[in-house]
């Protein structure tokens, strides 16, 4: 292992944020993480992974530590099931997308999400009605405190929406290495509920759907309405959709009746941040290279050169503005490192 000094952060998180680490170390396998995490020559430690689901300060005074565990094992089958264990380092896309060579179902409503196998649990990452939790059987982490590798099971996880232990009572406790799936090999369930897909579907004259055809149409989807970070650097959904109560929810649809939403239960609903943005006129301006994405308002851009503090400026208008029109709470989805 080499540790850097002063190292850029640009190539690791899809912001394309020019930030510097004080520390920077890559590592590939279980042994030397838990070696450096038992360093004691750094005080502050941040483990970082694909860097989608991340916007940085400047400068920050740390050790980065870079997880790039790479592998992938059949744990157990059987004729209608089967268990894989997908090690931190593995790109989700690409994960998905072996998955799916394999005939095995349950991520493709996932398909071209940003970032990485192994910081995917502590976000609960889902999309068109579909969350990692579904899948999910347990994982493998480390302790940070005694380097210890142990397991956690599904329940352990305390998964809820865009949330888990992880970012909670677990917060800066673990650092997950592996993670252990079930997918189905046969009766895949076909999740076409949302409108968008349904839609594509359709444009392509689909009737009956396979996993391939729920995940070819959510990429249809998400390459028309999200930028590649590759081209302008974004972390994807910048924000959280809301979930409000009943009481908050009718008095809203009482000035808003054509406002899009979904039930979540008989007492809670969710409704999209991206509509809640756009109607406060944010979607496709820019603010210097900061900016709110043209074609879908729940991303925010760097178009070149934007800071850490650019992008957190404009998140923090675009707060008060929803706030202020709505009287409702959006909060970033993203994590904050200063």
């Amino acid at each position: 292992m080499i540790v850097h000094e002063h190292f850029s952060l640009k190539n690791y998180n899809t912001f394309g944020i020019d930030a510097t680490a004080r520390f920077f170390v890559e590592v590939s396998s279980v042994e030397e993480l838990q070696d450096v995490l038992g360093n004691q020559d750094y005080d502050r430690k941040i483990i970082i992974g694909g860097g989608s689901n991340m916007l940085l300060s400047d400068y920050i005074e740390a050790l980065f530590i870079h997880v790039a565990l790479k592998g992938k094992k059949i744990i157990s089958e059987s004729a209608d099931t089967v268990k894989v264990k997908i090690m931190a380092g593995e790109n989700w896309h690409e994960m998905v997308m072996w998955t799916l060579d394999h005939n095995f179902g349950g991520l493709e409503n996932m398909s071209l999400i940003p970032g990485n196998t192994g910081t995917a649990p502590i976000q609960n990452i889902g999309a068109y009605g579909v969350e990692l939790k579904d899948c999910f059987v347990s994982c493998e982490a480390i302790r940070i405190e005694d380097q210890q590798l142990i397991t956690l099971t599904k329940e352990e996880c305390k998964f809820g929406y865009r949330d888990s232990f992880f970012k909670n009572d677990g917060k800066d406790q673990f650092v997950i290495t592996s993670v252990t799936f079930s997918f189905t090999k046969i009766n895949h369930k076909i999740n076409s509920g949302y409108g968008a897909i349904e839609g594509q579907l359709e444009k392509e004259s689909i009737v009956n759907p396979t996993i391939k055809d729920i995940s070819n149409a959510v990429i249809a989807i998400r390459q028309q309405k999200l930028p590649d970070p590759k081209i302008l650097g974004n972390s994807g959904s910048f924000f959280k959709n809301p979930i409000v109560e009943k009481e908050i929810f009718e008095d809203f649809a009482l000035k808003n009746p054509d406002a899009p939403f979904y039930k979540v239960t008989n007492d809670l609903y969710k409704i999209p941040a991206g509509w809640l943005i756009e109607q406060c006129g944010f979607k496709g301006k820019r603010f210097g290279d900061a900016g709110v994405h043209k074609n879908q308002a729940l991303v925010l851009v760097n178009y070149e050169n934007a800071t850490g503090k650019d992008i957190l400026d404009l998140a923090a208008n675009i707060i008060d503005a929803v706030k202020l029109k709505f009287n409702i709470e959006i909060s970033p989805e993203v994590n904050l490192i200063k």
